[in-house]
């Protein structure tokens, strides 16, 4: 199993405490790591020549921090980083300037997804809400599919590799509608679905549900043991379903050591979905997990909090 080595403790025994990777995602609670973005609305109102300039100088930045982030997750030994869905927004526009200027910037691209790979952290995106396979509106579905080719062209612009260690998560999206799900992820491009996962969420499919999709379209399963516990109201992260669910997930994927799953706790109750600052309590079983994305709104200071939660109960 992959993992990292306890920070700032020296543990007195005769092996090596060792604690799954944990995954910033996008932003630092800090400005450290943020990022700049424009509205449709605003651009429509730009000429062809102050769009460009526009986008130029909101791209050029935004690389030049995903680079910074990249450093933060080196200085604090964070091995998975959830890249921002709008890293380069607007680009997918049919006027194409956004596009075309991936292109002109396809070296630098190439050179910061070259040195995550040196740094050994893990680069992955959950797309957002938009993107719904399982849609019953061909547009809607469509239009899905556009946004992760989006999003595919600019991982293989950073040279990421068409696999599942490069992910693209999404949920099930429409509910009642797996047999069609199946069906569009069979058809999507090959640089789309290498990379695909899909999680479970807390109203339209359930851990089994979204699991059979994943056995049916080859494709791994991301568990959310939070999205698990409020969808069948259960009352601990050590329910038996949540130990089952973890392991059937991990036989989703074909390199067991590439599970990736999530964590959040509720803000206000256990049940509560919306998610609190802090990861104050966790599935046993996620002690197996080789990598593990912290869905907490403090982010960096969750992460170094499970750390020492953790390493207290070593």
């Amino acid at each position: 199993m992959t993992a990292i080595q306890l920070e700032s403790a020296s543990v007195q025994s005769n092996h090596k405490a060792t604690l799954p990777e944990l995954g910033l995602v996008c932003i630092t609670v800090s400005k450290e790591v943020r990022f700049r973005t424009m509205t449709r609305t605003r651009y429509l109102q730009l000429s062809e020549n102050e769009r460009k300039t526009a986008l130029k100088s909101i791209y050029t930045d935004n690389l030049e921090k995903l680079n910074s982030a990249l450093t933060f997750c080196q200085k604090h030994s964070i091995k998975l980083y959830r890249m921002t869905s709008n890293l380069f927004p607007l680009c997918d526009m049919e006027d194409e300037i956004g596009k075309n200027l991936l292109e002109e910037m396809s070296t630098n691209l190439a050179k910061i997804g070259s040195r995550a790979a040196k740094l050994g952290i893990r680069i992955v995106l959950h797309p957002d809400q938009f993107v719904v396979l399982s849609s019953e509106k061909r547009q809607v579905v469509e239009n899905s599919i556009q946004i992760l080719k989006t999003h595919a062209h600019i991982l293989d612009l950073l040279g990421l590799p068409r696999s599942a260690w490069a992910l693209m998560n999404i949920h099930g999206g429409k509910s009642g509608r797996s047999k069609e799900l199946v069906e569009v992820i069979s058809q999507l491009p090959e640089n789309i679905r290498s990379r695909l996962t899909l999680e479970n969420d807390e109203n339209a499919y359930s851990t089994l549900e979204i699991l059979e999709v994943c056995q049916n379209a080859g494709i791994p399963l991301v568990f959310d043991a939070h999205h698990h516990i409020c969808h069948e109201n259960l009352s601990s992260y050590d329910d038996e379903s949540v130990v089952k669910m973890f392991y059937a997930a991990r036989e989703t994927w074909k390199n067991p050591d590439w599970q990736l799953v999530h964590i959040s706790n509720g803000k206000d109750a256990f049940n509560d979905r919306k998610h609190s600052d802090l990861i104050t309590d966790m599935p046993s079983c996620y002690r197996e997990a080789p990598w593990i994305e912290v869905e907490a709104k403090s982010k960096e200071e969750a992460i170094a909090h499970l750390r020492d939660w953790w390493k207290n109960k070593i």
